[in-house]
């Protein structure tokens, strides 16, 4: 087992960066980022990024480490996050993870799934069949065979709809299944895991702010630099802020939708973040973050934890 991390996860805009922050400026720590945008350069406004400013001089590893043209998945991830962790604590700094990427995480805190290797003619059979039919159509059909699976991929995610099929075809299992006997296992590190949340009502308000300072900040212009520069393959184009702008770039959302669509967005992604971590008994919520760590008994929690 390596060294000591507390995680700050959650949904989306419920103040995941604030909270960590706090804890590295109290207990003399380091971020390491686990979200899957914040990694590309580039990508900032989109991926709500935190500024030097916001950082305050706070150390914070995995973001900008690749071009948006380069492969990082959470394998590779938590390779990086190892070695990230192992320097922090090396130099007498408590490791604080943050991040939303629950896949990510999943890799860093206890392993990846031994799963089959892909297979060609099973997954063009069900590539030929998304085309024919659309991914929500095999989402229906995954929803069917494996319940756990499909709560956590969208409808619309082609890539890992078809990934569940192709491994309950492979292995007679469902990857739900396959996932939660894997989590059974030893985890590789001893972490604190924190998931910040607040009520629905204010987490809607806090999107929707978000939203619009996304958008007065230079979400649009950033996107159309890194359209010219990389095009609208990359994969983090796909994501939440960045889908929306190169669709009204390209003509196909009016600028009156931009907004609304964004945040209707964002707050199905957080739907999905809240289902990720929905099962971890272990985690500790906390719907109410703001002075969370000013409270004697919180702070003595995460302090005893990180110096044990």
């Amino acid at each position: 087992m390596s060294a000591r991390v507390v995680v700050v996860s959650g949904p989306t805009a419920a103040g995941k960066t604030d909270l960590a922050l706090e804890i590295a400026r109290r207990l003399d720590g380091e971020l390491i980022g686990a979200d899957s945008v914040q990694v590309y350069r580039g990508f900032d406004i989109g991926s709500a990024k935190p500024t030097q400013a916001e950082l305050g001089g706070i150390a914070h590893h995995l973001i900008d480490v690749v071009d948006p043209d380069d492969a990082i998945d959470a394998a590779r991830y938590a390779t990086l996050a190892d070695a990230a962790i192992a320097d922090v604590a090396s130099r007498g700094r408590v490791p604080i993870v943050v991040g939303g990427t629950g896949l990510w995480l999943r890799a860093l805190l206890r392993g990846l799934v031994a799963l089959p290797q892909p297979d060609p003619e099973v997954r063009g059979a069900l590539e030929a069949e998304a085309d024919r039919i659309g991914a929500p159509a095999l989402h229906a059909r995954l929803s069917g065979i494996d319940p756990a699976a499909a709560k956590a991929i969208h409808p619309n995610d082609r890539l890992r709809v078809v990934r569940a099929l192709e491994v309950h075809v492979q292995t007679g299992e469902p990857i739900g299944e396959l996932r939660a006997r894997h989590a059974l296992g030893a985890p590789r590190h001893d972490a604190l895991v924190l998931i910040v949340d607040r009520p629905k009502d204010e987490m809607a308000a806090r999107m929707d702010v978000r939203t619009r300072a996304m958008l007065e900040r230079g979400l649009v212009a950033e996107t159309r630099a890194l359209l010219d520069r990389w095009g609208p393959d990359v994969r983090a184009m796909e994501s939440v802020g960045y889908r929306q702008a190169a669709a009204f770039l390209a003509g196909t959302l009016e600028q009156s939708a931009l907004a609304i669509e964004i945040a209707r967005a964002t707050k199905i992604y957080a739907r999905r973040q809240r289902t990720w971590w929905g099962h971890d008994r272990e985690a500790t919520r906390i719907l109410a973050p703001d002075g969370w760590l000013d409270r004697d008994e919180n702070f003595a929690r995460v302090s005893r934890f990180s110096r044990a």
